[in-house]
């Protein structure tokens, strides 16, 4: 059973992702995160990062944006572990929570079965909803990087 934020035992909680363009979709991922407990972030390698559709800041990029962001959130300095693969270190590591969005979702579930199979707990999901532009469309960094929007989901 996950310890609760209520509980004397601070919750261990994994996140990830590309992080590319630090936005409000992002904050809202990493603020849930936080209120859940201790964090780990997975952040997505530039070998990995290759293989998107689009272009990708560089890691150091994406690294010094979110240590600066969670150091503004929390006031402390942030985990953070470079992923080369989808999974990380969620496959085998004591987690109570990950957090997702609904677009990494599935990824989660299959960390679940991956872990079920090796005789391992599942992680307890939390699935936080895509932060939406003022066109009702999710924000994201690939559409930031398009001119659509800015960080905060404002049409441009």
């Amino acid at each position: 059973m996950p310890k609760g934020p209520l509980s004397n035992t601070m919750s261990s909680v994994a996140v990830g992702g590309t992080f590319d363009i630090l936005h409000d979709g992002h904050k809202a991922l990493l603020q849930k995160a936080y209120e859940l407990g201790d964090v780990t972030i997975g952040l997505v390698s530039d070998k990995m990062a290759r293989y998107k559709d689009h272009v990708v800041n560089p890691y150091a990029a994406r690294k010094r944006a979110l240590v600066a962001y969670v150091r503004a959130l929390t006031g402390a300095e942030p985990e953070i572990i470079e992923l080369n693969d989808p999974y990380g270190p969620a496959l085998e590591g004591p987690f109570d929570y990950i957090v997702v969005s609904p677009d990494t979702i599935d990824t989660a579930r299959e960390i679940n079965a991956i872990r079920t199979r090796r005789g391992i707990p599942p992680i307890a999901i939390m699935c936080v909803d895509f932060v939406r532009a003022r066109d009702g469309k999710p924000i994201s960094s690939s559409r930031i990087r398009r001119g659509e929007i800015d960080t905060h989901g404002v049409l441009l």
